[in-house]
């Protein structure tokens, strides 16, 4: 079970995070229009390196999107960020709905 296209009420723009090139980050090309549900709360998490750092919005998305810590997320207000890390909640055979969600800061 998948979160409810109807719940995703923002629209975001993702840069999938292909990784360091010889001329620093690389990004893939940017996706426009996914469906999101976007928080912009002030959380303390956790980076890929395991240091506490600061997200200023949450984005919660569909769980087959593309979006790797590192990705240029755009939010609806138009503002540019990076997200910190990404989270895959699944719960199989329970009637909770599967998602990704993204901390960006």
């Amino acid at each position: 079970m998948k979160v409810p296209a109807y719940a995703l009420r923002h629209r975001v723009t993702i840069a999938p995070f292909l990784g360091d090139g010889p001329y620093g980050p690389a990004w893939g090309p940017p996706v426009a229009g996914v469906r999101a549900l976007v928080s912009e709360v002030v959380k303390m998490t956790r980076d890929s390196t395991g240091a506490q750092v600061v997200s200023t919005a949450q984005v919660l998305c569909l769980p087959d999107v593309v979006c790797p810590a590192g990705s240029r997320v755009t939010l609806p207000d138009g503002r540019r960020t990076v997200a910190i890390s990404v989270a895959q909640h699944t719960a199989p055979g329970l009637p909770v709905p599967a998602s990704t969600e993204v901390m960006c800061e």
